[in-house]
């Protein structure tokens, strides 16, 4: 097996980091259509009426509608403008599209359309990662297991040490759109992580832990089936965590 090299760090929540104009236009435009408020079928506001908006250039906001085709969100046509496309058209897996979606929040049909995403997916990588790991794959392993059990995180670097726990096993299968897969949700999962961290409760992170080291273990014996049930077993407790909480929440209403 090719030698493994270690994950770059990807975006993370991918929203920090400094933005040019016409990055957020198209992040605000493209979180208006998440929400509906430019239907499919209906067309764009029109160009003056967004530069005079955003007092930007005309090349600014043609070039903004460049990157909402790309992303499959409208389609340009002359004499007819700029019409929003139906959104089986849209690309949930775009990486900018994903963080769009996360800053507007986590309903329960985002979290249920990425947790069954994650269990189409995470497991079977799993499975292939027991198959075709190398060992420097299953050191890196448990050092993300050293790293999630330690003391002291906050919600954010639990989150991360989790990630790179996913991240690794997705390179660990040796394909390559495994990986990307993995990379490409990134931003909503470290969301999803940080919604369901088990930090606050001692015991919670115990079990959180032991549960991910399970899948190490599975992983290191070779046991492809054991590998994916692990791994399917950690996404059901995040899941659960994220019910539980709800559900204390609905009760202080």
């Amino acid at each position: 097996m090719p030698q493994s090299h270690p994950l770059p760090r990807l975006s993370r929540l991918a929203l920090e980091r400094a933005k040019s104009s016409h990055d957020q236009i198209a992040a605000t435009l493209g979180m208006e259509l998440l929400q509906g408020q430019y239907p499919p079928g209906g067309n764009m506001p029109p160009e003056p009426q967004l530069i005079e908006r955003f007092q930007v250039s005309r090349t600014v906001i043609r070039e903004v509608m460049k990157t909402l085709a790309a992303k499959g969100f409208v389609v340009s046509k002359t004499r007819v403008g700029t019409r929003v496309r139906e959104r089986v058209y849209w690309n949930y897996f775009d990486a900018d599209v994903l963080a769009w979606r996360v800053r507007l929040g986590f309903d329960d049909g985002f979290m249920h359309c990425l947790v069954e995403v994650r269990r189409a997916i995470e497991p079977a990588a799993a499975a292939l990662a027991a198959e075709r790991r190398s060992s420097a794959h299953l050191a890196r392993l448990n050092e993300c297991i050293r790293e999630m059990s330690r003391a002291g995180h906050s919600r954010q670097s639990f989150a991360e040490a989790d990630l790179d726990f996913h991240l690794v096993i997705g390179d660990a299968t040796g394909n390559p759109m495994m990986r990307s897969v993995a990379g490409v949700i990134e931003t909503a999962l470290v969301a999803s992580f940080m919604h369901s961290s088990p930090i606050d409760d001692p015991s919670d992170h115990d079990t959180t832990v032991n549960a991910h080291a399970a899948v190490v273990e599975a992983i290191e014996r070779a046991d492809a089936q054991a590998a994916f049930d692990t791994m399917l077993k950690v996404i059901n407790i995040g899941v659960e965590r994220i019910d539980v909480r709800r559900r204390r929440q609905n009760l202080r209403r």
